[in-house]
């Protein structure tokens, strides 16, 4: 089975609607305040309308719970991607899908701390100082190892030209990408992502 492909920080109708005719299997819409690329529940539930078949996975960061039941049930979200320092008793108990992503800072083991969370997923970012995701900077393929390959998400500074190495490297369950594919933060460039998903899944 090919890699699964996520496409995350899209904030528009059209950039969704060139991730499900790339072949993306998932789409992220963030909604971290902070991030460039953040969406208002509003601007997701007009994504969610015009294309009820894809699966949107949104994108959260140190939210409170109530904020993120409300959101996900509004917009009809498959699954709950949490990007900040959500706690593993945070993590458990949600009636969607959910996503633990981790930075691979190099003084943490994270082979020690996932089994920690109970989500159905890891996500295994890079690290850059006061960033929680979306730098661009790329992630040490090492830094994925001892981890569960069915259970793991890739992200990092990939890009249609690194992650067919990344995807042969790992074999994770998917690959995750933003800045990768856009040609201004939160603008997403649709060759890219034709080219990423292509590469990805023929990796």
């Amino acid at each position: 089975m090919s890699v699964k492909v996520k496409i995350c920080g899209v904030r528009t109708v059209a950039d969704a609607r060139a991730c499900v005719a790339a072949g993306a299997d998932f789409v992220g819409l963030n909604f971290h305040p902070a991030s460039p690329r953040s969406l208002t529940p509003e601007e997701a539930c007009t994504i969610a309308d015009a294309l009820p078949d894809a699966v949107l996975v949104g994108v959260f960061v140190d939210a409170p719970r109530a904020a993120v039941e409300a959101i996900a049930a509004r917009v009809g979200l498959a699954a709950l991607q949490f990007h900040g320092d959500e706690t593993p008793e945070y993590c458990r108990g949600w009636p969607w899908r959910t996503i633990k992503a981790l930075r691979a800072d190099p003084a943490r083991n994270l082979a020690g701390t996932a089994p920690r969370y109970a989500t159905d997923y890891i996500l295994v970012d890079s690290f850059a100082p006061g960033v929680t995701g979306g730098s661009g900077v790329p992630l040490d393929p090492a830094a994925a190892a001892g981890l569960p390959p069915e259970r793991l998400f890739v992200a990092g500074g990939l890009t249609p030209d690194t992650v067919a190495a990344v995807v042969r490297a790992l074999r994770p369950f998917a690959v995750d990408v933003a800045s990768g594919v856009e040609h201004a933060p939160g603008r997403k460039d649709h060759a890219k992502i034709e080219a990423f998903v292509r590469s990805a899944k023929e990796a």
